[in-house]
């Protein structure tokens, strides 16, 4: 809620929907979730969330990083059920246009390779502007579709094959390395780019990069959030 960019931004209305709410229906969606939870330390959301039916956890309001909030929640999801986790999806409560088709593809690697232990989806940008805008994380892969960096600055994109990718921030972890991920010191990189994933590129670990057609938009500004609007009248549109 104390957004820089965008004071109260995770219950600004999208159509009439608050953001959050719209992006916990969303989610509920994928087909191998099996439960869905929304991390916060704010009262307001973790009241909204309450009133629609979902499952809130409470959580430090100290936290620089998603990654370690969504860390916190899971450690306190399995002392509240007993259940032990296998995997661990983190999505950013920022991004209205992820579907439920996305995060399933998002766990595909994950299924007959024991060496991967954190995904991310990416997708195409696709305007100039959006290359140039700070707020969107560009991503550059080796070829065995492992990130090499992230950044907020345009970056060479020729290991793309030409297209230039952002991240997109549905984010699998094992559960074992999300605790992991957690308990290694920040970065020099991470902290100078306000980037989670670029601690594990620093501490020498692999991220799987999984791509996606599906046009997303971020909500980090006002403006962002008219042109969600904008997209999703026209994704209606079409359909």
């Amino acid at each position: 809620m104390g957004s820089s960019r965008f004071p109260g931004k995770p219950l600004a209305p999208i159509n009439g929907v608050p953001m959050i709410e719209l992006v916990m229906r969303n989610v509920s969606e994928a087909k191998d979730l099996d439960a869905v939870f929304v991390a916060t330390c704010d009262s307001e959301i973790y009241e909204h969330v309450v009133a629609k039916g979902g499952k809130p956890i409470m959580t430090g309001s100290h936290h620089e990083r998603a990654s370690d909030r969504c860390a916190e929640a899971a450690q306190k999801i399995e002392a509240e059920t007993g259940v032990r986790l296998d995997l661990v999806v983190m999505i950013q409560g920022d991004e209205p246009m992820i579907s439920g088709s996305m995060i399933d593809q998002a766990l595909i690697p994950f299924y007959g390779d024991e060496t991967v232990d954190v995904v991310n989806l990416m997708a195409p940008i696709l305007e100039q502007s959006e290359f140039e805008n700070k707020n969107t994380i560009k991503v550059v892969c080796n070829n065995n579709e492992n990130a090499m960096f992230f950044s907020r600055e345009p970056i060479p994109y020729g290991v793309n094959h030409g297209v230039r990718f952002k991240q997109v921030c549905v984010i699998p972890f094992r559960r074992d390395y999300l605790f992991e991920y957690t308990e290694m010191p920040p970065t020099p990189l991470e902290i100078e780019e306000s980037i989670d994933m670029l601690r594990i590129l620093e501490h020498g670990g692999n991220i799987r990069m999984v791509k996606t057609m599906t046009q997303t938009q971020a909500v980090d500004t006002p403006d962002d959030l008219f042109k969600v609007m904008e997209l999703l009248k026209l994704s209606e549109g079409e359909g």
